[in-house]
């Protein structure tokens, strides 16, 4: 038996698979973004609930982007105001958007919309703790894997993203009944947005969007790790 300062690899198993083992093992890390809002905490425990992370909370000027790359997902919590006057957040996008899942609500999917050249709207109604009904458009989306295509959410919202010349790299994955942007993922990256509040208990199926969110995220880091352990 090697010596308690070694560190050593069980000999029944092989290498590659000790290391798949390892990395499935160890628990993620993730920042939740808190943009002042009172939600935030629902996302909160319901991440939690997964047992597969170690959450971390905080608001958006109270953490600075250089100190965040310890962290493997990010989510972007709802909040008042506009998304140039939340801290780090559109920073947290840009520099973290190639890398990293991320999942923005409301206030947080604004925020990716702008970052990749979405343009947001007022709207003529606002939307605060109505329950509506979202239409699914892109049913290979993660966050609607076994979902009905037609679902109720909850709604707290004044802005939309506009659906004019929207971005090519953005992909419009849900609407509601008049054409309103609700949900968005990047075309490229682990990106994920949707303007309804899954955490509200107006939504329904708030808990699988938010486990298949996590489930996707966890896959992504876990292949990405192990394709760095090979090099």
């Amino acid at each position: 038996m090697p010596p308690k300062s070694q560190s050593f690899i069980p000999y029944n198993i092989g290498f590659e698979l000790f290391k798949k083992i390892y990395l499935h093992s160890v628990k993620k890390k993730i920042l939740v973004l808190d943009n002042y809002d009172s939600f935030t905490y629902n996302l909160v425990h319901y991440i939690e609930s997964s047992g597969a992370f170690e959450v971390d909370v905080f608001r958006n000027d109270e953490i600075c982007i250089n100190k965040i790359s310890i962290y493997d997902v990010f989510v972007l919590s709802p909040g008042p105001g506009l998304p140039q006057d939340s801290g780090i957040m559109l920073s947290l996008i840009e520099k973290y958007g190639s890398e990293k899942p991320i999942l923005g609500v409301c206030l947080g999917m604004q925020a990716i919309g702008e970052c990749f050249g979405a343009k947001l709207e007022n709207m003529e109604t606002t939307y605060h703790g109505i329950a509506d009904s979202i239409f699914i458009k892109d049913q290979s989306d993660i966050l609607f894997s076994q979902l009905p295509q037609s679902f109720v959410v909850g709604r707290y919202h004044s802005w939309c993203l506009s659906s004019l010349n929207f971005p090519s790299s953005l992909i419009v994955t849900s609407i509601d009944g008049y054409g309103t942007i609700m949900s968005i993922r990047h075309r490229d990256y682990p990106i994920y947005g949707v303007q309804f509040h899954p955490e509200s208990i107006l939504s329904e199926h708030g808990q699988a969007i938010i486990d298949n969110f996590l489930n996707h995220a966890l896959k992504t880091i876990t292949d990405r790790k192990e394709r760095s352990a090979m090099l």
